[in-house]
């Protein structure tokens, strides 16, 4: 490995950690020649699937758009960095992990909605939006109906319900 400070080629390793996280070693290293101590990280290099769009076309998996999707509908939302940080590393791992070339984007799609459904109810909803194409207020209401019914218990206390409650004779 070579110094970042200096660009000697020899440096040693003084210590190895694994990171908070188990996915990788993080490596104190040390230059021969400056002296200078720097860290390096080590992880498994683990090629994701091509993912199969539903217009047919096919492009590399992209982590980047799928950390910007998970943002963009978790934006403003009362669910801690580390929630969202284990969320993403489940996700990666399940699309890494498979053992086929190609996913179609409609099964990664299920798989954020599901994280999503399971981090923030209100983050869900902007998801599937987008990601289901609502075309009216009705697809929504039968979107929050239906995700009231499967997670009827689940409910953070920390959100406003998305729908008002109900009386028992509608």
């Amino acid at each position: 490995m070579w110094c970042p400070f200096c660009n000697h080629t020899d440096t040693r390793v003084v210590d190895s950690r694994l990171t908070s996280d188990g996915y990788q070693i993080r490596r104190r290293r040390e230059c021969a020649h400056c002296g200078a101590r720097f860290n390096t990280f080590e992880a498994p290099a683990l090629k994701a699937p091509n993912v199969i769009k539903s217009n047919g076309s096919r492009e590399a998996f992209d982590e980047e758009k799928l950390r910007r999707g998970m943002q963009r509908a978790l934006e403003k939302r009362p669910v801690e960095t580390q929630q969202v940080e284990r969320a993403l590393r489940d996700l990666l791992r399940k699309i890494r992990t498979l053992e086929e070339p190609e996913v179609p984007s409609s099964s990664i799609g299920d798989w954020v909605a599901t994280e999503l459904a399971k981090l923030d109810q209100v983050a869900y909803v902007r998801f599937a939006s987008v990601y289901r194409r609502f075309e009216d207020v009705q697809a929504f209401r039968e979107e929050i109906e239906r995700l009231e019914r499967e997670h009827p218990g689940t409910l953070d206390t920390r959100q406003i319900q998305l729908l008002g409650q109900r009386d028992s004779d509608d």
